[in-house]
Order: C-alpha cells, then sequence, then structure tokens
C-alpha cells in the first residue's frame, strides 16, 4: 500500500518520540486506526481522561489530537465517544475476535450511540425501532450508509424551518458560484451570461431578504 503524506508525518514522529513508548503508541495506533478504531479509540479516552498531552507539551487535547495525530476533532469525539458507548452499553463487542466476527465502524456505533441518546429523551422512538437499529449495528454490522438510510428520517427528523434553510443555504451556494462562473467564462454568450447574472443577482437578493425577516 502506498504510504500517505500523513502516514509518512506520524511515521517520522514516531521515531522523534522514540524515547516516550505510551505518545509513540497513540502514533501507531493512529496509523492503524483503520484497521481497528478499537485501539486508537481506546488510547485516545485514557489520554484525554489522564490529560498525558500535557506532559506532550500540548495545551489542549484537542490541538495535541489536530497538530500530532492530524486527527479532526469531529473524528476523535466519533472514536472516543463510540469506544465509550461500547465500553458501557455493548462490552462484548470490546471482547469479540476481529479476525472471527467483524467490529462495526466508529461511524455505526456513533449513530447507534445517538440513536439510543435520542430514544432516551423522545417517547416518539419506539423501543421496536431502537431493537432493529441496534441489531443491524452490533450484530448484522450493516453499512452505516444503509442504517442511515432506513432510520435517518425516524431517529433524526428534519423540522420544516430547519429543511427550508438548508435549502436556502443550498440555493444561495449554488446560484453565487454560477454567478460568478458565468462573469468569468466565455463558454455561452456574453448576452445571456449578463441576463442570467442579472436573474441570479435578483434570486440572492430574495433569499438574503426571506433569511433577515426569518
Amino acid at each position: 500500500m502506498q504510504q500517505t503524506n500523513v502516514d509518512r508525518a506520524l511515521a517520522a514522529l514516531e521515531e522523534q518520540h522514540a524515547d516516550d513508548p505510551e505518545r509513540v503508541e497513540l502514533l501507531r495506533r493512529t496509523r492503524r486506526f483503520k484497521a481497528s478504531w478499537l485501539e486508537l479509540g481506546e488510547a485516545l479516552t485514557e489520554v484525554k481522561r489522564a490529560k498525558t498531552w500535557e506532559r506532550w507539551g500540548y495545551d489542549s487535547f484537542e490541538s495535541y489530537a489536530k497538530a500530532e495525530l492530524k486527527l479532526r476533532m469531529e473524528t476523535v469525539e466519533k472514536l472516543t465517544g463510540s469506544y465509550m458507548f461500547l465500553h458501557k452499553r455493548a462490552p462484548e463487542v470490546l471482547r469479540r475476535d476481529p479476525i472471527e466476527r467483524d467490529i462495526p465502524s466508529y461511524q455505526a456505533i456513533d449513530f447507534l450511540r445517538r440513536a439510543e441518546e435520542r430514544a432516551e429523551q423522545d417517547d416518539s422512538v419506539s423501543a421496536d425501532t431502537m431493537v432493529e437499529v441496534r441489531k443491524k449495528v452490533l450484530e448484522d454490522n450493516v453499512p452505516i450508509a444503509t442504517v442511515a438510510r432506513l432510520y435517518k428520517d425516524t431517529l433524526f427528523p428534519v423540522s420544516e424551518s430547519d429543511k427550508k434553510e438548508k435549502d436556502r443555504q443550498t440555493i444561495k451556494s449554488t446560484a453565487t458560484k454560477l454567478r460568478d462562473l458565468l462573469a468569468e467564462t466565455n463558454a455561452v454568450p456574453r448576452r445571456l451570461a449578463s441576463t442570467v447574472g442579472s436573474a441570479l443577482d435578483e434570486l440572492l437578493s430574495e433569499i438574503g431578504s426571506e433569511a433577515k425577516a426569518a
């Protein structure tokens, strides 16, 4: 497998900090986490709990994860949250042999974690639905894309106002890009580009007015 720039940087850091086994182990687990995210989730959870990153010269757990491990905080939070969820709610998965039985992805575990949190707060989420989701994630190892497609609207419904705002932002972004492109390109006649550009200006103005009114 071809080594990526991030992998090379992490490997170099392993050599640089060879005198600190715990620090090197975190770097190693980061390099391997796509194949075995549980190891990395466990180690990150412990480093966060013990504040080991302070000994390594970082002012926060977040800055350590980003600067040294090259991980986005969103990924770190999913990894640690998913590991702790399994530790508390499904410890049998942590004891599973990954060679004999697949380990669910951290994305799937994160979806289940958030789903169970919502079910605890919202009586409209049926117990049967949660049994289905839990089985698909923990036992059947159904891909997260499939689980999300089947249950996202039920578990995480989007309000009409939120949907409208999301659509407004999408239209605004698309219209702005098209207007800017038309102003620079020679792929269409200038007269047509000007006409469409004016219409897009009107559209963007209307969207802006609606946003202020909301």
